[in-house]
C-alpha cells in the first residue's frame, strides 16, 4: 500500500516532464509530437495503471527479499537487492507496459482521447500491441534497478554510518534522488529505444521490439545525441520522483508498520 500511494504522487506530479521526454525522443521530432502543449495527454492511463504498478513491484520487492539469504553477511545484500528488485520490475511491467504504450502514444498525439488511443491499438494490434515494449521495457528496469537500488542502500548505509544513526526519511530521500538520477542518466539510451519501439507503426522495423536493433538505427541517424534524447527531463523526472517516492514510501511504511 505504502508503495502505492507514492507511486500515484509522484506520477502525477511529475507528468509534464514525462511528456516533454516524451516528445524529445519520438521519431517526428519535439515539436511534430506536440512541443508544449497538451502537457498533460496521456495522464487518464498513469492515473489508472500508477497504484497498482507500484503496489505490485513493491510486493514482489519486499517479499523476495524475506525470502532472499540475507542478514549478517552484508556481502550477500546488494545481490538480494538486485534479485528482489529485478522480479519486481518484472511483476511490475505486466501492469506497467500497457498503462505506458496507450500513455505515450496519447503523448505524441494529443489531440486523440486516452480511450481513442486504447480502443485503436486493441482494434489493430490486438493485446500483443499493448505489450509492444515489454522486453525493451524490462531491459531498461533492470539494469536500472541494479544501479538504482544497491546505491540507494548503500548510501544511506554510509549517512547512518557517518551520523551514527539509522537515516530520517528526508535523509533516505535525498539518497534515493541521488540514486535515481544518477540510474536515469546511465539507462537512458534503453529509455529512448523503448520509446521508439512502444510510437513505431505496427509493421516497421522497430515495432518488432528488437531493443539492438532499435539502438542501432538511432545510433546511426542521430549518434550519441539521439541515444541520450530527453536526458535532462529524465533525469529531473527521476530524481524527484525518487525524492518523493523513495521518501513517501518509507514515510509511509512508518505510519502503517
Amino acid at each position: 500500500k505504502a508503495g502505492g500511494v507514492a507511486g500515484v504522487c509522484v506520477d502525477l506530479i511529475l507528468f509534464p516532464l514525462d511528456t516533454v521526454k516524451t516528445r524529445l525522443q519520438s521519431p517526428q521530432g519535439f515539436r511534430k509530437a506536440g512541443g508544449f502543449r497538451g502537457i498533460y495527454a496521456g495522464v487518464p492511463s498513469t492515473a489508472i495503471g500508477s497504484f497498482p504498478n507500484a503496489a505490485a513491484f513493491f510486493i514482489t520487492y519486499e517479499n523476495v527479499k524475506s525470502v532472499l539469504p540475507h542478514g549478517s553477511s552484508s556481502y550477500l545484500s546488494p545481490a538480494t537487492h538486485m534479485v528482489a528488485a529485478s522480479l519486481g520490475e518484472v511483476v511490475a511491467c505486466l501492469i506497467r507496459v500497457p498503462s505506458e504504450v496507450v500513455k505515450q502514444r496519447a503523448q505524441v498525439s494529443p489531440s486523440s482521447s486516452t480511450l481513442r488511443i486504447l480502443s485503436h491499438t486493441l482494434y489493430h494490434e490486438g493485446i500483443q500491441g499493448l505489450y509492444r515494449g515489454y522486453k525493451s521495457t524490462v531491459l531498461r528496469e533492470i539494469p536500472f534497478s541494479l544501479v538504482q537500488f544497491p546505491l540507494w542502500e548503500s548510501l544511506k548505509d554510509l549517512w547512518s554510518w557517518k551520523q551514527g544513526h539509522v537515516v530520517d526519511s528526508w535523509q533516505s530521500a535525498v539518497c534515493g534522488a541521488f540514486a535515481g538520477g544518477f540510474a536515469a542518466a546511465v539507462t537512458t539510451p534503453l529509455d529512448v529505444a523503448k520509446t521508439r519501439i512502444m510510437l513505431a507503426k505496427a509493421g516497421s522495423s522497430n515495432a518488432s521490439g528488437n531493443v539492438l536493433a532499435a539502438l542501432g538505427s538511432i545510433w546511426r541517424t542521430q549518434g550519441l545525441s539521439g541515444l541520450f534524447a530527453g536526458v535532462v527531463p529524465r533525469m529531473a523526472a527521476i530524481s524527484l520522483g525518487g525524492f518523493i517516492f523513495l521518501g513517501t514510501y518509507e514515510k509511509t511504511r512508518q505510519l502503517l508498520l
